[in-house]
């Protein structure tokens, strides 16, 4: 269960416009599901003096973005099938640790973290690899390369080795998987990780794909996105509202050791005119109305 927002309560959730005619043609069976793109994402926290709970990466992503538009979101993006099965020096846990974490195959296991470890690099600038499984790379300017592994010109394990890194695992902690409902018109299989930003190193403040960065506590996200002032998709926020107890990163990745990673995926029920979409576990996330075939849909939240 997500831990309840400070303040006053969220109002209920909007419906998106494309939503209300994609489930009743998938209940129709009009609609085959899109299988869903396994991909990874990285809530990268810092400690910060004074602060109420570590403070979080946020960036807002490009209203020109297919996906998401104008959202605020982690760093993430889609699992590299090239890395599943190459060579990669690797510190920490294992793939076949992973793969038991995860839930999936040893070869999913080690595209899915090199996966989180490659986007946090490409979006943030932050390389959780390093020249042994106890130091971090040197600070240098990497940018070429950030935009070859995000152009697809190599794999992540292509990128260490030709700069004989060694992946850090042991900087990762497990925290959600979530899957995209199955009437959505893109649909991912993503898990989400966290990780403390390393001593030594900086996190982007300007980012391709986004327009804005912000360092903010879960405290100070929730809040915002109940106030309407940062838009989030389901799973960000919720991931925001279940990092409330943390009280610093390292508790963070803590708490992440005692979480089940078991998939979330919301489902649509659909009765006459009404339409009720339920996340299990996560109620506060229940969007419920009247939605006509024809005419403006009339929300009645129950």
């Amino acid at each position: 269960m997500a831990a309840n927002l400070p303040g006053p309560p969220t109002a209920a959730l909007p419906m998106p416009p494309g939503w209300p005619a994609r489930i009743r043609a998938l209940a129709a069976g009009r609609l085959t599901p899109v299988v869903p793109k396994r991909a990874a994402t990285v809530v990268l926290l810092r400690d910060v003096a004074d602060a109420a709970g570590p403070q979080a990466y946020l960036l807002r992503r490009r209203g020109s973005m297919a996906f998401a538009a104008g959202m605020y979101a982690y760093p993430g993006g889609g699992v590299d099938p090239r890395d599943a099965e190459q060579e990669i020096g690797w510190a920490g846990p294992s793939p076949e640790e992973w793969a038991a974490r995860l839930g999936v195959d040893r070869a999913t296991a080690q595209a899915v973290v090199c996966a989180a470890v490659r986007e946090t690099f490409e979006e943030a600038g932050v390389l959780l690899a390093g020249p042994d499984a106890h130091t971090m790379a040197p600070e240098r300017d990497w940018s070429a390369e950030r935009a070859a592994l995000e152009a697809h010109q190599l794999s992540f394990a292509e990128f260490c080795r030709e700069h004989a890194l060694v992946l850090r695992s042991d900087l990762l902690a497990g925290w959600a998987r979530w899957i995209t409902p199955a009437f959505e018109e893109r649909r991912y299989d993503t898990w989400f990780f966290v990780a403390a930003l390393p001593p030594g190193q900086r996190a982007a403040r300007e980012v391709g794909e986004a327009d804005r960065v912000a360092w903010l506590t879960p405290a100070e996200a929730a809040r915002g996105y109940a106030e309407g002032r940062y838009g989030m998709l389901p799973p960000t926020i919720s991931v925001l509202r279940e990092l409330l107890p943390a009280r610093t990163a390292r508790e963070a990745l803590e708490l992440a050791g005692r979480r089940t990673l078991t998939p979330v995926l919301g489902q649509a029920e659909l009765a006459g005119d009404r339409m009720t979409i339920r996340w299990p576990g996560y109620e506060e996330l229940t969007i419920d109305g009247r939605y006509p075939e024809e005419g403006p849909p009339t929300d009645d939240p129950q």
